[in-house]
């Protein structure tokens, strides 16, 4: 049966609120005056449509949408809004810095700046988030072995292949990759390694110019237990925030990825 657009707005709305934390969200007042139907399409489609659906919970769906926006460095009233949603929903300050942490690997050091800046100013307004964040331990060991097992348990044959792929043109930069991307972040005890996969993906899918890396990445998110489900919801939702074009060519990249798992399950039985 098809929803009526009075039940999709109504869900849409109900979930807005639990991710905004109040009854009567900004967006509806901030486009009366010059786009209300972009208003009821955000609340109806946005929310309604993409973020109602049930293949992944709604707290890796705020995560997501935290991590494609900062990676996109485009969008800090928006970043600013899914931040909040992200507390409201059961992220905490820890997570939520981690998260941006994380994105300086994918879409730069400026970007995590500038994320981070915007995380504070919602830290500050909020006294559930206020508390100033502890330091991280570094992890004891060799970082290149670190970064080394953590790769091998993420990304498998697929991040050796690109590894590979630099020993003849740029070998110290797989050096970086293993050291700094898997030594340094992968490692670090705020994220789980699924959860950095929801978002790597996420970003990877909004960048919109990766795709090689997205492969690796939704071949990385399967590894860590993540689902086909998730990956596939992780993209479409991602249609909302970076365009369809972006979706289209990312599930063009997990149709790939799947296909190429399933025929090598089927030569090992």
């Amino acid at each position: 049966m098809i929803n009526s657009a009075n039940d999709r707005f109504e869900r849409g709305l109900a979930l807005l609120r639990t991710i905004s934390g109040t009854q009567h969200p900004a967006v509806l007042d901030s486009l009366a005056d010059i786009a209300p139907d972009l208003a009821r399409y955000t609340v109806e489609f946005g929310y309604g449509d993409i973020l109602s659906r049930p293949g992944l919970s709604l707290p890796l769906r705020q995560l997501a949408t935290v991590a494609a926006l900062a990676a996109l460095g485009n969008a800090a009233p928006q970043l600013r809004f899914h931040i909040d949603g992200a507390l409201n929903v059961g992220w905490t300050r820890e997570e939520i810095v981690e998260t941006l942490i994380h994105v300086c690997v994918y879409a730069g050091f400026p970007a995590s700046l500038n994320a981070l800046t915007v995380a504070r100013q919602a830290f500050e307004a909020r006294p559930d988030a206020a508390a100033a964040p502890a330091t991280t331990p570094r992890p004891d060991g060799d970082r290149y072995a670190r970064g080394e097992a953590t790769l091998a348990a993420v990304d498998g044959h697929a991040g050796e292949q690109v590894l590979a792929s630099l020993r003849d043109i740029a070998p110290d930069l797989g050096r970086y990759i293993i050291e700094f991307s898997f030594g340094d972040i992968y490692s670090r005890p705020g994220l789980d390694l699924k959860s950095r996969e929801i978002a790597t993906v996420a970003m990877c899918t909004a960048l919109g110019t990766v795709t090689p890396q997205l492969k690796v990445h939704i071949h990385g998110l399967l590894n860590v237990g993540g689902t086909e489900t998730e990956v596939v919801e992780v993209i479409t939702q991602m249609a909302g925030y970076a365009g369809f074009p972006a979706a289209l060519n990312a599930i063009a990249a997990a149709r790939e990825v799947f296909a190429d798992r399933r025929a090598d399950q089927e030569d090992v039985s």
